[in-house]
C-alpha cells in the first residue's frame, strides 16, 4: 500500500538511520548507510563525525553532493518472520551547502538526543539537505 505523505513524512521523522544515495560524477548512484535527524521545518541533517574511523574528514558523499546536489534517503523497516510490517520510505533532497547556523545548531541537537554515541556532539559538520518530496509503502495499511 502506499503511504500517504503524512505517514511517510512521520516515519521519516521518527528514523534514525538510513542509506543516503548520492551521485558519483563516475561511478553513478553511490549508497552510504548515515545516521541522521529531521527538523520540523523539513531538511535532514547528516552528521561527519569524530566517533568512527576515517582515511579523511571529507568524504565522498561531500564531494558528491557538491558536483551533484541531488540525493535520497532510504528508510526502512524489515521484519523477516512477519512481511505484513515490512515499509520503506523514500525522501528526495537537495543539498543546501551554506545552511544557516541555527538549522545546524537544530540538527546537532536532534542527534544528540536520539543516538547516544552522539550525545557529546562529536562532529566535524553536519551536512544538510532540504527535502523536496517524500513517499512511501508498507505491507500494510497501518
Amino acid at each position: 500500500m502506499r503511504l500517504d505523505e503524512d505517514e511517510a513524512r512521520a516515519r521519516l521523522v521518527a528514523g534514525t538511520h538510513g542509506v543516503l544515495c548520492t551521485l558519483h560524477p563516475d561511478r553513478g548512484p553511490d549508497p552510504q548507510p548515515v545516521v541522521f535527524a529531521v527538523s520540523d521545518d523539513g531538511h535532514v541533517g547528516v552528521p561527519i563525525d569524530r566517533v568512527k574511523p576515517k582515511t579523511s574528514s571529507r568524504l565522498q558523499r561531500e564531494r558528491n553532493l557538491a558536483a551533484d546536489p541531488r540525493a535520497s534517503l532510504l528508510v526502512e523497516w524489515w521484519d523477516d518472520t512477519d512481511w505484513s510490517q515490512l515499509w520503506w520510505v523514500r525522501a528526495e533532497l537537495r543539498h543546501v551547502p551554506d545552511p544557516p547556523p541555527a538549522l545546524v545548531d537544530d540538527l546537532t541537537e536532534r542527534l544528540a538526543r536520539t543516538v547516544p554515541q552522539y550525545a557529546d556532539k562529536p562532529f566535524h559538520r553536519v551536512l544538510v539537505c532540504r527535502i523536496v518530496g517524500v513517499t512511501g509503502w508498507s505491507a500494510a495499511e497501518s
